[in-house]
C-alpha cells in the first residue's frame, strides 16, 4: 500500500510477524495439533499471503493461568519494544485461555504496538469489531477450560462414590480398563503377597520401617517402574487405608469396592507400632561434640547415650562419642566414652589454646556464687568457727595456673552444662582416631597422644 505525505509517495512498512506455536502437556489438550504441525501450516499461510515472519517461537505450556509462560511473556515484551507488530498463530486459544493474557493483547492493540493477530482462518486488527470477536473466542476457550475442570471434578466424585479411587492404584494393586473404558482396580498377584507380609511383620512381629526396607532390598522387591521401594514409600504404604478397603480423596473417606489385602484390625496395629514417642529436641547436652573430628573421614564427632543394667539391678547411663557418619556411612572409626575423652583432654591441658579472659570470668562468677552461699546459707557455721573465711581479694589477680586448675576441676566434676560453658573457651580442636585424641594442626597434621 502507498500513502501520500509532504508531496511524496511512501510505501507502508510490512508487518513484522512472530510465529507463535504452543501445545499444553496437560491431558485436556491431547487432541490439539502438534507444535510442528502448527508451524508448518502457518508457514504455508505466510507464503501464500506474502507475510513476513521475522522469528518463530514455540513452547509447551498451559495457558490457563496468566503470566506463566516464559516464551509468551518475552513475546509481549518484544512487542512493546517494537521488535514485532504482528502475531501469527494457529488459533486464538494458542495465545490465551485466561482473562489476564487476553487483556494484555488487547491493550497492546489499543496502544498501536500490536497491529494484527493472524490465525489460520481469521485476522484481528485494531478494530472494535475484530477486537470484540477476539475477546469472545478467547473467552470461549476460558469457558471451556472452566467447564472441563468442573466436569472432571464431578466425574471424580461420582467415581469415588461408586467405590473406585481415581488415579494410579497403590502397590499391590493394578488399574484395569474394561470394554466401557472405565478403570477399576484388581489385585497384583506378584506384589500383593509382599505387601501383606510388610503389614504382618510390622503389626505382629514389631519390625520397624527401616527393617522392612532392608528386607525388601534383600528380596529385590521393586516398584512397577523396576526401582527399589524408598524408605519414605515404605511408610506411605504402611499408612495407606486403601489396603483394608477404604481410601481418602479430597479430604473425604470413601468405602472402596476393591478387595482388601489386610484387615482393619491389622492396619490399626501397624499404626500403633509406627507411632514414635515425642522427642525433646536439643534437650540433651553433649559438651564435647564440637571439640573433635573423625580421624578416618573428617566428619564431626557426635554423641549418644547408652543405658546398661548393672548386677544390682540398677541402670547406669553412659555417653559415647563417635563419628557422625554423614560423609561416610560405613566409617568404622571406634567410639570413645566420655570419661576416657576427658582424661585424654586433661593430659593435653598444657598444649591447649585457651581464651583466658573468658575462663577468668567464669571462675570469678563461681567465686561470687560461693560467697553468696557462704554469707546467706552458711553464716552461722562461720560465726561458730567451723569454716575459715576465704580472702576474696586474693582472687582478683588470677594466674594462668589457677585458670588451668579451674578448667580441670570443671572437666572432672562439673555438670554437662558447666562443661559446655567452659568448652567455648577452648580454641584447640582435636582429631579422634582409634580412641585417642590428637591435636588438629592448621596444616591438617596431628600429634599423637602419649597415652
Amino acid at each position: 500500500m502507498k500513502k501520500k505525505e509532504d508531496g511524496k509517495i511512501q510505501k507502508k512498512e510490512q508487518v513484522k510477524f512472530c510465529l507463535y506455536a504452543r501445545k499444553s502437556s496437560e491431558s485436556d489438550e491431547r487432541q490439539a495439533m502438534s507444535i510442528e504441525s502448527q508451524i508448518n501450516e502457518m508457514k504455508e499461510l505466510a507464503k501464500r499471503e506474502n507475510l513476513l515472519i521475522k522469528e518463530i517461537r514455540q513452547e509447551s505450556h498451559s495457558a490457563k493461568l496468566s503470566s506463566q509462560r516464559p516464551v509468551f511473556n518475552q513475546l509481549l515484551i518484544d512487542i512493546r519494544n517494537g521488535e514485532f507488530d504482528g502475531i501469527l498463530t494457529w488459533a486464538p486459544d494458542r495465545l490465551s485461555r485466561n482473562a489476564g493474557d487476553l487483556g494484555t493483547l488487547v491493550d497492546l492493540m489499543d496502544q498501536g504496538k500490536l497491529q494484527t493477530i493472524r490465525t489460520y482462518s481469521q485476522s484481528f486488527s485494531d478494530n472494535p469489531n475484530e477486537k470484540f470477536l477476539l475477546m469472545i473466542l478467547c473467552s470461549q476457550a476460558k469457558l471451556e477450560n472452566d467447564n472441563r475442570g468442573i466436569n472432571v471434578r464431578r466425574g471424580m466424585k461420582a467415581k469415588c462414590e461408586a467405590g473406585w479411587r481415581p488415579n494410579m492404584a497403590p502397590l499391590g494393586y493394578r488399574n484395569v480398563m474394561n470394554y466401557n473404558r472405565i478403570s477399576y482396580v484388581e489385585i497384583d498377584e506378584d506384589r500383593a503377597p509382599i505387601i501383606r507380609q510388610m503389614f504382618n511383620r510390622v503389626g505382629n512381629d514389631g519390625h520397624s520401617g527401616k527393617t522392612i526396607k532392608k528386607w525388601l532390598d534383600r528380596i529385590e522387591f521393586t516398584t512397577r517402574s523396576g526401582k527399589p521401594l524408598a524408605l519414605s514409600k515404605v511408610y506411605t504404604t504402611l499408612k495407606n487405608p486403601f489396603y483394608y478397603g477404604e481410601f481418602e480423596f479430597n479430604g473425604k473417606i470413601y468405602k472402596g469396592k476393591h478387595e482388601p489385602l489386610i484387615t482393619k484390625e491389622l492396619f490399626n496395629k501397624v499404626q500403633a507400632q509406627l507411632i514414635a514417642p515425642d522427642r525433646e529436641w536439643n534437650k540433651k547436652v553433649f559438651p564435647f561434640r564440637s571439640l573433635c573430628y573423625c580421624g578416618t573421614c573428617g566428619e564431626r564427632v557426635t554423641a549418644e547415650e547408652k543405658y546398661k543394667r548393672n548386677k544390682s539391678g540398677g541402670v547406669r547411663k553412659y555417653i559415647y562419642y563417635h563419628c557422625g557418619k554423614h560423609i561416610n556411612y560405613d566409617c568404622d572409626e571406634p567410639y570413645i566414652s566420655e570419661e576416657d575423652l576427658i582424661q585424654q583432654l586433661i593430659i593435653h591441658i598444657d598444649e591447649i589454646k585457651l581464651h583466658e579472659g573468658e575462663l577468668t570470668q567464669y571462675l570469678k562468677q563461681d567465686i561470687d556464687k560461693f560467697h553468696r552461699l557462704r554469707d546467706e546459707v552458711l553464716n552461722q557455721e562461720i560465726i561458730s568457727g567451723k569454716l575459715i573465711e576465704l580472702d576474696y581479694d586474693a582472687f582478683n589477680h588470677i594466674g594462668k595456673d589457677k585458670i588451668k586448675e579451674y578448667l580441670i576441676y570443671v572437666l572432672k566434676f562439673g555438670t554437662a552444662e558447666e562443661r559446655l560453658k567452659v568448652m567455648s573457651a577452648i580454641k584447640t580442636r582435636f582429631i579422634l582416631h582409634n580412641k585417642e585424641l590428637q591435636i588438629k594442626r592448621i596444616d591438617n597434621k596431628s600429634v599423637s597422644s602419649t597415652i
